[in-house]
């Protein structure tokens, strides 16, 4: 592992950390002392040109990540494609971008100005994926988003950070299936996103996947100070193609379902 990626996957780690405290707690309970492997790591954008998934990409490109796969998410109005490495035991990403046109007038003129105040060389920096949010929203415009859309509510509030780091159950020790680490969550009183079941997806599909549901963390909006749903933590159990290897890829009707751990609590 290049010393590059590893820096940068460390300081997307600890920013994640910031708002996420939960996910010290479960990486040391399902590590037992050992690392945790990441499977993937998620991001969130809008599909306007300057910072489109591309924009995210070539920071990750740059350090030999290739494009694998390509995602639909009609009713959530969303497009996603994820990026491996050559290297497999880094971990792959998975960034997903808002159809901003197909909201509201006023959600979109939200969105636009919040994204033409970034500063470019932000942008353009080796430090971008971890930078936070750039702008001045109030909790209003948040509430505005959050009516239309929980993803483009959490993007305006968050920023640009991990949206969650994800448990690679095929390399746990103490581990074999999804069931026995979705028990040890709650029995340690993690609670997890019931949507579409505990387990989306299966061995059919080559993919399993189960997630906590976000903490929460204060926001500084321009008006006041909010405490909202921040990151979570997700697992992953891959299961082997014909050829023996594990499947890589992305399975929509499971990640469609996964988005909604950052949903605000009715």
């Amino acid at each position: 592992m290049s010393i590059e990626v590893k820096s940068l996957f460390n300081n997307i780690w600890q920013n994640y950390l910031d708002v996420t405290p939960s996910a010290q707690k479960i990486h040391q309970l399902l590590g037992s002392g050992n690392d945790v492997i990441n499977d993937h790591v998620a991001y969130r954008t809008f599909n306007i040109k300057k910072v489109g998934i591309e924009k995210l990409a070539q920071h990750l490109i740059a350090l030999g990540y290739t494009e694998c796969g390509e995602y639909h998410f009609e009713a959530k109005k969303l497009y996603a494609k994820h990026f491996e490495h050559a290297d497999t035991t880094l971990p792959k990403v998975f960034i997903s971008e808002l159809l901003v046109e197909e909201f509201s007038e006023q959600a979109q003129a939200i969105i636009h100005r919040i994204v033409d105040s970034i500063d470019e060389a932000v942008i353009a920096s080796d430090e971008f994926l971890y930078s936070g949010k750039q702008w001045d929203i109030s909790y209003q415009e948040y509430q505005t988003l959050l009516a239309e859309s929980e993803y483009a509510a959490w993007l305006s509030a968050w920023g640009y950070r991990a949206n969650h780091f994800t448990v690679s159950i095929n390399h746990l020790a103490n581990y074999n299936d999804i069931e026995s680490v979705n028990q040890a969550l709650k029995d340690a009183g993690f609670a997890l996103n019931a949507t579409g079941g505990e387990i989306k997806g299966n061995e059919e599909v080559k993919l399993e996947q189960s997630s906590t549901m976000a903490d929460k963390a204060s926001v500084a909006f321009s008006d006041q100070t909010i405490e909202i749903p921040s990151c979570f933590y997700e697992f992953a159990k891959r299961y082997p193609l014909e050829n023996g290897e594990l499947y890589t890829g992305f399975v929509a009707a499971s990640a469609d379902k996964i988005f909604e751990s950052t949903n605000v609590a009715a």
